[in-house]
């Protein structure tokens, strides 16, 4: 088993939509761990006045700018699936931001000495940028059935929809391939799947 002795691990947490990764990344919290948080970036900086939006509103034009300010989500996640060549220009303008205010927060957690910071990244193993920026990678795993079931049933949306969204990121294998440890969360009660975590947790000194 790899040892990890350095003061403060960037713990980089992964996996596709479904697979229950945002539930490892809050029990990891809860065991003491410092979460960064990708996906709750990107909703912040394509909010209302987020730092995304002048350079959205200027690309994609205002119909896709909402009410409030923020993002219309569902005419961008509509036109982006569509059409690939918008999804690149909005990830374009959105990535680069969600990792400088990630490296910006995991940076601040490991200045005041927290153990374990875990970054929770979707599109991690998709990116030529993160790989460099971590210690240890982990993915959560599971059958791509299961990601579509957990989806519909959380997000009401349709089946063709999810995997429109599982096509457009890395595969199973690759996500794999990339990983220096994996949790296989499928079949797992709650209970279960905790104490994954909590072995995890203990082996990165929490």
């Amino acid at each position: 088993m790899k040892s990890y002795t350095q003061t403060s691990i960037r713990f980089g947490l992964t996996g596709g939509i479904g697979s229950g990764k945002s539930t490892v990344a809050q029990m990891l919290a809860e065991r003491g761990a410092a979460l960064v948080d990708a996906d709750q970036i990107a909703r912040e900086v394509t909010g209302a006045g987020g730092a995304a939006m002048a350079s959205i509103a200027k690309v994609f034009g205002t119909e896709f700018v909402d009410a409030t300010g923020a993002l219309h989500r569902d005419r961008m996640r509509a036109h982006a699936f569509s059409q690939p060549a918008a999804r690149k220009q909005l990830e374009a303008i959105v990535h680069p931001l969600v990792a400088h205010f990630s490296q910006e927060r995991a940076h601040a957690a490991r200045v005041v000495g927290q153990r374990l910071v875990v970054l929770d990244i979707p599109l991690l193993v998709e990116s030529a940028h993160w790989p460099r920026q971590l210690d240890v990678v982990w993915v959560v795993d599971c059958r791509e059935a299961t990601q579509i079931e957990r989806v519909m049933a959380r997000s009401a949306l349709p089946a063709s929809v999810v995997q429109g969204i599982m096509a457009s990121q890395a595969s199973r294998s690759q996500r794999r391939m990339a990983a220096d440890g994996v949790l296989y969360n499928d079949g797992l009660s709650l209970d279960g799947l905790r104490a994954q975590v909590d072995a995890i947790a203990h082996q990165f000194g929490l």
